[in-house]
């Protein structure tokens, strides 16, 4: 079997995602246990005790998710449909238990003031950052007011450097692998999220540009989180995995004897309430209760894989050059039989 470099993974001939590849740990580790790694990192100059932040998604992160992962050292990018978003801004230090804002395109530059006088972290919400009115938006917010932004989605490396021009402080990247997202069904559009995330990184290496990296889309598992991040993500952002918890919006539901919460894309039909141009799907998923028992999960599988790989803080992880290619057999073998 070829151990594969992030360089050769970025020259192989097809896309992959997080289930084409795997760790592969080649050194005598240090670590006695997995309690000795530290996920510690500083995301747009915040302190984060894990690096996951949530997607600013109407079904995932309202204001009590928001809230609930900054206590956990995470950081909630609380969604632009939130009706709470105007009365948000005039509360005080709720900065310090939200952290990131989600706004649209045309949120009016007094909100956005307000969003940068709180020193929120500011995600533009779009489907598509390789756009001029994206790139102008962010451009003109960061000529008004010191702000971090988040820009996205991409899933090549090609417009990094437009979008480091506009200003974005961190990219969003990844179009069309989020569970509950079609469009690459509707558009033929996008790439897997492994290509995508090692495009991106090698331009910004090769750029030597000054953006962080936001893996977005297809992380089903803790054990992808670690995938991510060894590849060069600066964070992940997750949508399923924290969807169906306690502390999503929308109210818990009892159907065939078994409790379920709402999870849905944002451009899905539930969201636009229009029937044109749809790219996302709804669906149900299983009541999961605490949000904290997901981020615990994470947090275990993330510091086990530090601890395979012989690497005690994540900048190690990110330095790991050893990834195996599964076929379909291998990574079926790896998966709990029932």
């Amino acid at each position: 079997m070829r151990i594969y470099s992030k360089k050769n993974l970025t020259q192989y001939e097809l896309a992959l995602t997080y289930d084409d590849i795997s760790l592969v740990p080649t050194e005598v580790s240090r670590i006695k246990s997995r309690t000795e790694a530290i996920t510690d990192c500083k995301f747009l100059d915040r302190e984060l005790s894990l690096p996951v932040i949530s997607s600013p998604m109407d079904t995932v992160t309202g204001i009590d998710m928001a809230k609930e992962l900054s206590s956990l050292g995470c950081l909630g990018v609380l969604n632009r449909f939130d009706s709470s978003l105007g009365s948000l801004v005039d509360e005080s230090d709720v900065e310090k238990s939200i952290g990131g804002v989600s706004v649209a395109l045309n949120t009016a530059d007094d909100v956005v003031a307000k969003l940068a006088e709180r020193n929120f972290v500011i995600c533009i919400d779009t489907a598509n950052a390789s756009n001029l009115a994206v790139l102008k938006r962010c451009e003109e917010i960061k000529n008004k007011f010191n702000v971090k932004i988040i820009l996205g989605n991409i899933a090549h490396g090609a417009p990094l450097r437009d979008l480091v021009n506009a200003g974005a402080d961190a990219v969003r990247i990844g179009i069309g692998g989020g569970s509950v997202c079609t469009t690459s069904v509707q558009t033929g559009i996008g790439i897997g999220q492994v290509s995508s995330l090692l495009n991106v990184y090698s331009a910004r290496a090769e750029g030597k540009f000054d953006i962080e990296l936001i893996a977005d889309g297809g992380i089903k598992n803790p054990g992808d989180v670690a995938k991510a991040i060894a590849l060069g993500a600066d964070v992940v952002m997750l949508g399923r995995m924290l969807a169906g918890t306690k502390e999503t919006p929308g109210e818990i539901i009892k159907y065939d004897d078994q409790l379920w919460k709402k999870y849905r894309g944002s451009a899905s039909f539930g969201v636009k309430m229009k029937n044109e141009f749809i790219e996302g799907a709804e669906t149900m998923i299983a009541y999961k209760g605490s949000v904290r028992n997901v981020i615990d999960g994470i947090s275990d599988g993330l510091r086990s894989a530090m601890s395979y790989m012989n690497c005690f803080n994540l900048d190690e992880l990110r330095g790991k050059d050893t990834f195996g290619i599964l076929s379909h057999s291998s990574f079926l073998e790896r998966l709990p039989k029932k």
